[in-house]
């Protein structure tokens, strides 16, 4: 243990001081104020998976939030494992880009990082499953991208594919595990395979609870690779977390999460992308409101105009007002708060084009839009997800790496 010790704070000097000054693709160094120093991030775990990478060729599935924390700030991984001389010869970015800031569902091309030089492949273009060729000559593929908890988030589909190419080639996947900011619950109905999609693979409930090292053993577990297949995987855990730890991220994951109350929202509100109702894309709430030129009740008081900014091109009801509530105030939740979809379809001027054919998806079934438009109570619908995050509950249970 004190070896160990010894070893980690030894790397940790190095990486300081060799990372000073690197490639142009790093987060600018600042003060972080965390919730809870004391969680660690697998990132920062340098000894326990350096061993797995020396000598060998690397690729890491990596974006803004891929960083090692300090006492004055952070590092970006990619930078920090190159100038341990750690061979990575390509970097593929997820959704909304290496940087973080492409719109939800733009199309994200391959390119170059300026300061490197590394390639960057995008998972999220004309493939989002990487083939043989693009993985010809890598080792090992690291995972490093901070989750948010919910079903729809497409981090875990990226996630599957990458661990399905790996399998069938031989490369090792190495996830650097961090926090789920919605780990403390699990809610929602459990996604009829019939509706998967790349908003929704696997038959688990809209907020899975689980952390993306978690959920990768399960996906090893329970076969859900073509061919029921599995991959080599090693997990770097979290120090002293538990799935009822209150961990605020310090780097926002998508354009549109800014802040830990969006967060804490968002499996609630974005089941509205799938409605004719806007949740503050195109403002500075994005996530935190709700609203539209259809809802017509004496309680909509909050009015906003979406208009385009980063994160949102070509916002839902661009430059059209929009009233609903301000959610802000809302205190934090612990299941999925269905209250607000409701009443908006209640209460909207056209029902007939409140839903659209993405609600399917993002709820995972045909049921709960069926369930809505017949006037189901949240209390009703509520009760047709019980039995099955029961037994999801099981099924989760022993891929668990920290206390619930």
């Amino acid at each position: 243990m004190h070896l160990n010790f010894i070893k980690s704070t030894v790397l940790l000097f190095v990486l300081t001081l060799l990372s000073c000054g690197n490639h142009s693709n790093s987060q600018a160094r600042k003060p972080i104020h965390r919730e809870v120093p004391s969680i660690l991030v697998g990132a920062q775990h340098i000894d326990r998976y350096l061993p797995i990478l020396k000598n060998k060729n690397i690729g890491i599935v990596a974006n803004q939030t891929s960083v090692i924390f300090k006492e004055t700030g952070y590092t970006h991984l990619v930078d920090s494992l190159l100038s341990l001389n750690i061979r990575i010869k390509k970097v593929f970015a997820p959704e909304h880009g290496f940087r973080g800031i492409a719109d939800a569902g733009e199309y994200v091309k391959d390119g170059v990082d300026a300061g490197s030089g590394v390639p960057i492949v995008s998972l999220y273009g004309a493939n989002k499953k990487p083939d043989a060729q693009t993985l010809k000559d890598l080792e090992v593929i690291i995972f490093d991208v901070q989750d948010v908890g919910a079903r729809f988030y497409t981090f875990l589909s990226t996630l599957h594919f990458m661990m399905e190419t790996c399998a069938n080639l031989g490369i090792s996947v190495l996830v650097l595990d961090r926090p789920n900011p919605n780990g403390h619950y699990v809610d929602g109905p459990i996604l009829d395979l019939e509706y998967s999609s790349f908003v929704g693979m696997h038959p688990v409930p809209i907020v899975h609870g689980m952390t993306v090292g978690e959920y990768a053993k399960m996906i090893n577990g329970e076969g859900w690779l073509a061919g029921g297949i599995q991959c080599d995987l090693t997990v770097i855990p979290v120090q002293n977390y538990t799935h009822q730890s209150v961990y605020e991220l310090p780097i926002k994951p998508s354009p549109n999460l800014p802040n830990a109350k969006a967060i804490n929202l968002y499996p609630s509100l974005c089941l509205f992308e799938g409605t004719h109702v806007s949740m503050g894309r195109g403002t500075e709430t994005q996530f935190q409101v709700f609203g539209s030129p259809f809802l017509e009740h004496a309680d909509y008081t909050y009015e906003f105009t979406p208009t385009p900014n980063v994160g949102a091109k070509y916002p839902v009801h661009e430059n059209k007002l929009c009233k609903g509530l301000n959610l802000q105030n809302q205190g934090a939740l612990g299941s999925i708060e269905l209250k607000w979809l409701i009443d908006a379809y209640q209460n909207t001027s056209e029902k007939s084009a409140f839903f659209n054919p993405f609600f399917t998806k993002l709820a995972g079934q045909e049921l709960l839009q069926a369930q809505i438009e017949m006037g189901w109570t949240a209390d009703q619908i509520r009760e047709t997800w019980r039995e099955g995050l029961e037994t999801y509950k099981l099924l989760r249970a022993p891929y668990l790496l920290y206390p619930l």
